[in-house]
Parts: C-alpha cells; structure tokens; sequence
C-alpha cells in the first residue's frame, strides 16, 4: 500500500500504513500558518480490503466540528461519494472498502487549478465575457478576473469572489454553476441580466493556497479575509489587486463565496454590524433572502452565524469591508462542508453538482432585485 498527497491542493501525512485497517495520517498545517483541516490524498493498493483510515491529530484542526461529518472518495477525480466516517478519541475514522487499486480521499470534492483554467478559458470564449489579468500572487500566479457584459455606467456593478479560504472548494463549483448559466446566451435570466448588470466575476481568490492544499491561508500564511482594511501588495496581493478594482469600477453588490466547517446548512452572514448600517441596506438584504428563499429550497435563514453587535462589525472581512466602503448589499455567503440538513443526500452530501446548481440559482436572485440596488 501506499499514500500520496504530492499533487494540486494535495495534504496528507503518513504516520504509518503496516495494515489496511491500521492506517493513521496527519493533516498538514497551512504554509506559514496553524491553521489546518483540509486533506485530500490518493491511496494505492488496497482493492477488496476493508480499510481503515485514522486522521489523528482531527481534535487539533482548526474547526474540530466533525460530529455528522462524511468525507469523499473517488475512483476517477470526477465522481465522489460519501464514505462512512466518524469522530472517536480524538480521530476522524474513514472505513471503506476499495473497489480498485487506487482511490482518492479528500475533505470535499477538489477544484483544482487545471479545472480553474479550463473554467477561465471556456468563459472567455463567450461573446458576453471578457478575461482580465489583474495582478500576481504571492507565487507568481495570475490573478484572473472575468468581466461578463458590457460596462456602462448605467448599468449596476455586481462583484462576486470566492476560495479567499483555499480549503473551500464548494465556492468555485458555486462560481462555475454560476458563471456557465451567466455566459449561456439561450437564457433568458442570463440575458435580461446582461442588459442591467456588469459582473466582475474572481473564481479563485487563492490559487497559491489552493494548490498547496491549504485551508484558509495563501502562500504566506495570510488569512485572505482578514486583509481587507490594509491589504498589502508584498503579503496579500490577491487582496490588494482586486480591492483596487473595486474601487475603480465601484460596487453595486458583492458577494463573498464560501464553506462552513460546522453548520449543515446554506447560509448568508448580513452587515447588521457596519458603522454604514441602515434601514435601506436592511431592506436590501431582507430582499435578497426572500428572493433567493423563493428560489432555491436549499437556501434558509433560521440558521446561521450570530449577529455583529451595532458598530462593531470586523471591517477587514470582505463583505463588511466592501458594503462600509460602497455603502451597499455585500453579504457573505456559506455552505456546508457536511450535508444541507433541510435537504439531506445521504449519498453525496452536498455534493459539487448542487454547488453548482445553487450557483446557477443566484442569478434569478440578482435579476430580482437589481433594479433596486444602491
């Protein structure tokens, strides 16, 4: 038998593999950081063998919310499924019974930077979509921006960036649920839309991060979602370049893509907390719940993160960050690394596929209110 992680968005650490039903790992931490939960990683060799697989340092993770939890496996990279998983002394127990020599392992279904490329290459090829290269990473990497419909300064500019946290890859399925619906010219959300709005769209925030199989850190160890207020070009440029952007097109509405470790629920975090708070952005957000809770069954409000106290909001988070800046609707939205318990798969879970579809779904939520933005 043999395990390897040494691949795109690949964290894994052997502790030891004498047996099939003995084999315990690690999770990697972060580059130049603490933080750590993602794993992914591919075992070899143990077709028809009842195996065992124990995450030992699980009760250390950064988000130990592992009660109810399945993790994914995959014969082809393509399509996973729940296997039965536990939380017992402190460890995350996999058992499951390979089919085939090799099988791949992971937290959540990977997005990775081969699919990233493909996604941008497609979109640009659209007659409606325009590819922009807006800066680097820390690495060196291009940070890619697609810009969907024809600027205009009648038109109302909707931003929308998802995997600041790199170990969220339910966020870049939502981005291509969304943006494969936004460019498909035979719909017509897609093209009253186009007519109203300007999408300024960033798939992957942290493509270093994503590679290197981190959780919530780039290459440096900077926890993108904390950079807002002061970003900075040497440390955080993937914040840097877009915030800058943002502030030469202005920003209607932005939306911030995301994974919850612990609830198993669809969710938005609101700006009730913003020093720039009032009555009309309430009403924006209340809009945009009943929109999208009149759209997708999968989405809800009952759960969620608790509300900022009046005035003491954290303004470098991006959401907060962006509606005190723009004075606009800027919400953060989450989904589950676990199963959306209002409607439960106990196949898959939340799955990329439904990612995707809640993606596609925004879009009848931003035609709705679009009209009344700002």
């Amino acid at each position: 038998m043999k395990i390897s992680s040494n691949f795109d968005s690949g964290n894994i650490e052997v502790v030891s593999i004498d047996k099939p039903e003995d084999i315990r790992l690690k999770i990697r931490k972060d580059s130049n950081s603490d933080f750590f939960q993602w794993f992914y990683f591919r075992l070899i060799g143990a077709s028809g063998y009842p195996c065992q697989l124990k995450i030992v340092n699980a009760s250390e993770s950064s988000y130990p919310f592992w009660e109810g939890y399945q993790a994914v496996a995959s014969y082809d990279k393509e399509h996973w499924f729940r296997v039965p998983t536990h939380f017992e002394d402190g460890q995350l127990i996999i058992d499951h019974m390979p089919l085939y020599n090799s099988v791949f392992y992971a937290y959540f279904a990977p997005y990775g930077y081969s699919r990233h490329l493909q996604l941008i290459s497609k979109a640009q090829q659209s007659d409606l979509c325009v590819l922009k290269y807006i800066g680097e990473t820390v690495e060196g990497r291009n940070i890619d921006m697609l810009i969907v419909g024809e600027p205009d300064e009648s038109k109302k500019k909707v931003w929308i960036i998802a995997r600041q946290h790199p170990g969220e890859p339910m966020a870049e399925w939502f981005m291509q649920g969304l943006i494969e619906r936004l460019i498909d010219e035979n719909d017509p959300v897609s093209r009253k839309l186009v007519d109203k709005v300007v999408f300024y769209l960033v798939p992957n925030m942290n493509i270093d991060g994503s590679i290197k199989g981190n959780l919530r850190s780039n290459a440096l160890g900077k926890n993108l979602n904390r950079e807002w207020e002061t970003p900075s070009p040497a440390e955080s440029p993937e914040v840097f370049y877009v915030k800058k952007q943002m502030d030469e097109t202005g920003v209607d509405l932005c939306l911030d893509i995301h994974g919850d470790e612990e609830l198993p629920y669809n969710f938005i975090s609101r700006n009730e907390g913003i020093p720039a708070y009032t009555e009309r952005l309430k009403n924006l957000e209340q809009h945009f719940i009943d929109s999208w809770l009149r759209i997708s069954p999968d989405f809800q409000q009952e759960f969620g993160y608790p509300k900022s106290e009046p005035g003491k909001a954290n303004l470098a988070i991006c959401a907060k960050h962006i509606g005190q800046r723009f004075d606009c609707l800027s919400l953060t939205i989450e989904m589950p690394f676990k199963d959306n318990k209002t409607m439960p798969d106990p196949i898959y879970g939340w799955s990329p596929q439904r990612s995707v579809r809640f993606g596609g779904s925004m879009l009848n939520v931003i035609l709705e209110i679009a009209d009344i933005l700002r």
